[in-house]
């Protein structure tokens, strides 16, 4: 059983998981990997520079998405996942909030679930615990379909603090072990501009004890935050600031740049 935080700081850096959106519809990269031989063949590319895990998903969640069909994400995100199991070692992350999907991708070599349900979705608490893989509890205010308009109200720190306790409490009921819970704060989720810097700037310091992930690449708060840069370097940026804070894993588009700029 891995022990993420202690894998992260053994090698002086956060982890790095490389994104393989094998979607239409991304809002950074959406329809450079919808066919399965470019998306393997990106990811293939990643881990050559060095990721250290591959996160595949089919299914965009950007701010206004609409939810795609079971067996489209299927087609989507199988054939990539049982290639690069094959052709690789390394740790690949199924980004999914379908526990059909979930198992499917598990079987076909899968170690990891990246859920932006935090574990709510129907089966998919029931995929984690009878898997026994390592799961990103993500914190969210409410769906994709209503981030850009429906954001939290009030000290949101203390807000995803509370989600994180809840889902925390009810994964250990369920028979999740400790080790395999990962805490992601959703920058960009349901959450304004300023409120995403304070959750990238105290991303460690919600809930102690689990390792944390930050996914803050090339969103918009990062606008705000670094004006004047382009989206590559501000979101090397953040992932400086991130790892200043303690996060174990970054979740980012370009691989080559965030390492160069951790081993800096």
């Amino acid at each position: 059983m891995t022990d993420w935080h202690t894998l992260a700081r053994s090698r002086g850096r956060p982890l790095v998981m490389g994104i393989v959106n094998a979607t239409p519809d991304s809002f950074s990269d959406g329809g450079k990997y919808l066919n399965p031989s470019d998306a393997l063949a990106h990811a293939l590319e990643m881990v050559d520079l060095g990721a250290d895990i591959i996160d595949v998903g089919g299914e965009s969640t950007r701010p206004g998405s609409q939810p795609v069909s079971i067996d489209d994400e299927l087609d989507r995100v199988i054939p990539v996942v049982s290639e690069l199991s094959s052709a690789s070692d390394i740790p690949i992350s199924i980004d999914t909030r379908h526990a059909e999907v979930a198992e499917a991708a598990i079987d076909a070599g899968a170690s990891i679930i990246n859920d932006i349900m935090g574990l709510r979705g129907k089966g998919m608490m029931d995929v984690a615990v009878s898997s026994q893989v390592p799961a990103i509890v993500m914190f969210m205010h409410g769906t994709p379909e209503t981030l850009a308009t429906d954001t939290v109200e009030g000290d949101v720190l203390e807000v995803v603090r509370n989600f994180f306790e809840e889902r925390i409490e009810t994964a250990l009921d369920a028979g999740m072990h400790k080790n395999n819970i990962i805490l992601d704060p959703g920058i960009g989720f349901g959450v304004t501009h300023q409120q995403s810097i304070q959750l990238l700037e105290n991303c460690t310091s919600l809930v102690r004890g689990y390792p944390v992930l930050v996914g803050a690449s090339r969103k918009r708060f990062l606008a705000e935050m670094f004006p004047g840069m382009d989206r590559e370097q501000a979101s090397v940026e953040a992932v400086k600031v991130a790892a200043k804070a303690g996060a174990d894993i970054v979740r980012v588009h370009d691989v080559a740049m965030t390492l160069d700029a951790l081993l800096d």
